[in-house]
């Protein structure tokens, strides 16, 4: 264990550290150092960061803020970044994202006060290396709204997007938000990562349908993000699906071409299968 006390202290300023999403020994090296060399560590939650603390031996001064805190707060911990190192963190993962801090961290700069990144873990790049779904472009979107319209209104606005799409939702609100899904983003494949870097991490995919019949069946726990793969390839007229089953019907059967070419745009496997015989006989 280390005291506090006897490490070099830092250069004033704010630093913000990346904490485990679940596993404490997620924690950077870096991290671990300049937490326990901050004179103060601005949480969320004292209790959740307490715990932190302990198993890095920090015992430094833990003061809460939230996005509930007041203008106060801030402006006592904009103070104390003149004359001492103070760090920000969230209850789990990379302050900011999803997270309260950056009014904290606008008004320092704005101050001149110095601003230090630490990176570490964040759950939505971490669920998305798990889901196996198209990462060259991606957008997090964060929580989707818990009321149907509004929630209905978000997946409508980002539809046609080239990209995965990266939600966090709650267990609760899960199966909803897979209904949602099915019925605005037919035919995409979805994945849903929970309780990541724990013991009962888990990371499921198929279509949203299939989804959500599963969790009906065995209610979800824990920290969930949930994911949609971008959109299929767009197939205006009968005569494009015909030139992809061909192109497929190249190196593939016809069972697999169809399910080839279903995958990529959406469009029914049977009548794809059944296509691709005529095809093949032709």
């Amino acid at each position: 264990m280390n005291d506090t006390s006897e490490l070099e202290p830092l250069s004033p300023g704010l630093y913000i550290v990346a904490t485990p999403i679940g596993n404490l020994g997620d924690i950077t090296l870096r991290g671990a150092d300049i937490l326990r060399r901050c004179a103060v560590i601005a949480c969320e939650d004292t209790r959740v960061t307490q715990k932190l603390a302990r198993h890095l031996g920090i015992a430094g001064s833990l003061w809460r803020y939230d996005d509930h805190s007041a203008p106060a707060d801030r402006q006592r911990l904009i103070e104390s970044m003149r004359n001492q190192a103070v760090a920000l963190v969230t209850d789990a993962g990379t302050p900011l994202v999803s997270d309260p801090g950056y009014r904290l961290v606008r008004e320092a700069r704005e101050a001149g006060i110095p601003v230090t990144s630490l990176p570490g873990p964040t759950a939505p790049i971490a669920a998305l290396t798990l889901s196996g779904l198209p990462n060259d472009r991606f957008l997090f979107a964060g929580f989707l709204p818990p009321k149907e319209k509004a929630r209905r209104d978000v997946l409508e606005e980002l539809s046609n997007l080239r990209s995965t799409l990266i939600f966090f939702e709650t267990a609760p609100r899960l199966l909803k938000s897979l209904q949602a899904i099915e019925e605005i983003l037919p035919g995409r494949e979805v994945a849903v990562a929970r309780e990541i870097t724990k013991l009962h991490e888990e990371c499921r995919t198929g279509t949203a349908a299939e989804l959500a019949a599963h969790y009906a069946e065995f209610p979800p726990r824990g920290e969930i993000v949930l994911m949609v793969g971008p959109p299929g390839e767009q197939v205006s007229s009968a005569d494009d699906a015909d030139e992809m089953l061909r192109e497929a019907l190249a190196d593939m059967k016809p069972s697999q071409a169809a399910a080839f070419v279903a995958k990529s745009t959406g469009l029914d496997r049977k009548a794809l299968y059944a296509r691709a015989l005529e095809l093949r006989e032709a």
